[in-house]
């Protein structure tokens, strides 16, 4: 397995990943969200960019997206994982905890002082890895 950054050609085979991940967390986006998304991921002005882990022939099994930002507690950055997502038929090899891992590096290399992402209570496999490889600090999202 190989984790690296999304290139522009990627496109084709994470497109299928996204619409995964979308259906998953049962929401739609407008066309328009994902294009300008993904083109996002390629502009070195945008604080967002996106790995990928490919399995041994290449093909693409998963995808992270990052966001940095800053914070009011810390100097450094923060590195906000928002979307992790694994092909159904790839689970249980290890490319989420690579995925993570990865995202770990790619932060410290950027000076991140805080790596974090949200999950949805009910998302108890994925939990299990989180627990291992992160602390769940108890915090609740509200959103309007």
């Amino acid at each position: 397995m190989n984790i690296r950054l999304a290139r522009p050609d990627d496109r084709a085979a994470w497109e299928p990943l996204w619409a995964g991940y979308l259906e998953f967390y049962n929401s739609e986006l407008p066309r328009a969200v994902t294009d300008t998304t993904w083109a996002r991921f390629h502009d070195p002005a945008e604080p967002m960019t996106c790995l990928v882990a490919e399995d041994e022939n290449g093909a693409l099994i998963g995808f992270t997206h990052l966001v940095f930002h800053r914070g009011t507690w810390s100097v450094g950055d923060f590195c906000y994982l928002e979307d992790l997502f694994v092909a159904e038929r790839a689970r249980g090899r290890g490319a989420a905890r690579a995925l993570i891992e990865a995202v770990y590096d790619f932060a410290d290399q950027r000076g991140a002082e805080r790596v974090y992402w949200l999950t949805h209570e009910t998302n108890t496999v994925a939990r299990k890895l989180y627990d291992q490889v992160a602390r769940h600090l108890g915090f609740i999202q509200y959103r309007r």
